[in-house]
């Protein structure tokens, strides 16, 4: 779980748009439900806005301004145990998270994956936490 938070540090300079699900396939921790009950005021002004279609699920699909330090961490706290949220920069896909905390997928830069392996290796998290895939083309 706390590879989810640390991966998001790093990689928050580089996503420009972040959407998240305020649904678990566990109960929130204590810890995070003011994040959870944010996510969905966040939704709900999503729909006063216009933003968002009154009929559309209101736990899903939440638009996180990542700028803004109290929405990001909304995501951050949420990230390790929500169904799904993704970020994203300039159209492409650099983070999703998904099924509860047990899937995470990144896309790092060679300095994010040193700072990453160095944050995460000060929790005692070792290397091998994180496996790299290989294109197949």
């Amino acid at each position: 779980m706390r590879v989810h938070r640390e991966a998001l540090y790093v990689l928050r300079s580089s996503i420009d748009a972040a959407h998240i699900d305020a649904y678990s396939g566990d109960a929130w921790p204590p810890e995070v439900l003011h994040s959870y009950e944010r996510a969905l005021l966040l939704a709900q002004q999503e729909v006063a806005r216009g933003s968002r279609s009154r009929r559309a699920d209101p736990g899903m699909g939440i638009d996180i301004d990542v700028r803004d330090d109290g929405q990001f961490e909304v995501l951050s706290d949420l990230v390790p145990y929500t169904i799904h949220a993704e970020g994203w920069w300039d159209g492409r896909l650099v983070f999703s998270a998904s099924d509860s905390g047990t899937s995470l997928w990144i896309e790092v830069t060679q300095e994010q994956e040193a700072e990453l392996l160095s944050r995460l290796a000060l929790l005692g998290i070792p290397p091998g936490a994180l496996t790299e895939l290989t294109s197949r083309r």
